[in-house]
């Protein structure tokens, strides 16, 4: 099962030859605890995300894999943009710079055994001008997304650099994903 109502989610899993049973969406509350940082909150909520679903079935027997993507400027959590404003002020902050997108990712075999990967990739975005995060935000396509923007669409032409998975970046790394499902008996 997959704890996610990510599309992108469900494209890569499928991308990588894996088709989920049920779709699940996790329904927990994402906000940043104080003090929280990056990481750390990526893999509590990637945790949560997959207990509570496997909390739903008792004692049945099922996979289920969850992730979270969070994006960070140092230790700053960037949200999950829902309007326009905050698309336009995450671009603002992201012009320019390098920052990270960090994604855990857990398998839950039952509540007592999750297992775990956290990936990391850096990401330069070149100098934005106004007019392109204007237009970037009226697009719509990065509502909804952590940082405000989508790497797989028209904000791909803003990264000058990407060191490390690009499939992290769209919101699962897929080589620590299928490893991890392998090695408890998925074929993959």
């Amino acid at each position: 099962m997959l704890a996610s109502e990510s599309p992108r989610r469900k494209a890569l899993l499928e991308q990588a030859g894996i088709h989920p049973s049920r779709i699940i969406p996790a329904n927990i509350d994402e906000t940043p605890l104080a003090r929280e940082l990056p990481r750390a909150h990526a893999m509590r909520l990637a945790r949560t995300k997959a207990l509570s679903v496997i909390d739903q079935f008792g004692d049945a027997r099922f996979l289920v894999l969850a992730a979270d993507t969070v994006v960070a400027v140092g230790r700053r959590i960037l949200p999950k943009a829902l309007s326009e404003e905050e698309v336009c002020a995450c671009l603002r902050l992201l012009s320019g710079r390098r920052h990270r997108v960090i994604t855990a990712v857990a398998l839950c075999l039952s509540p007592e055994q999750v297992r775990t990967r956290m990936v990391e990739t850096t990401v330069a975005f070149k100098r934005l001008a106004p007019d392109e995060i204007d237009s970037y935000a009226r697009g719509g396509e990065g509502i909804g997304k952590a940082g405000g923007y989508a790497i797989q669409g028209r904000a791909e032409s803003f990264a000058r650099r990407i060191n490390g998975s690009y499939s992290n970046v769209v919101g699962l790394p897929l080589t620590e994903t299928v490893g991890l499902l392998r090695a408890h008996g998925l074929a993959c």
